[in-house]
């Protein structure tokens, strides 16, 4: 299989089939030593649940909301 100047490859009929992958499906790679995996995400484990996560997980130390809603509520 040749991987295109986009870095795209075709998955296989037969893979898209039995993983129940259609054209709005996401998928996910993960690399496993010299291994690539590619999985279906699910509703319940999918991208966004990841993404926020990662900001759950994130030390912010920038202003509160409540002192960004001022600043927008100053007057000039």
């Amino acid at each position: 299989m040749r991987v295109t100047s986009k870095g795209q490859v075709t998955i296989p009929i037969e893979i898209r089939h039995r993983l129940g992958i259609d054209e709005e499906s996401e998928v996910e790679f993960e690399v496993v030593g010299n291994v690539v995996q590619l999985r279906k995400v699910t509703a319940k484990g999918g991208r966004g649940r990841r993404v926020v996560n990662g900001l759950l997980a994130t030390n912010y130390a920038g202003p509160s909301t409540e002192q960004l809603m001022a600043l927008t509520r100053a007057e000039p």
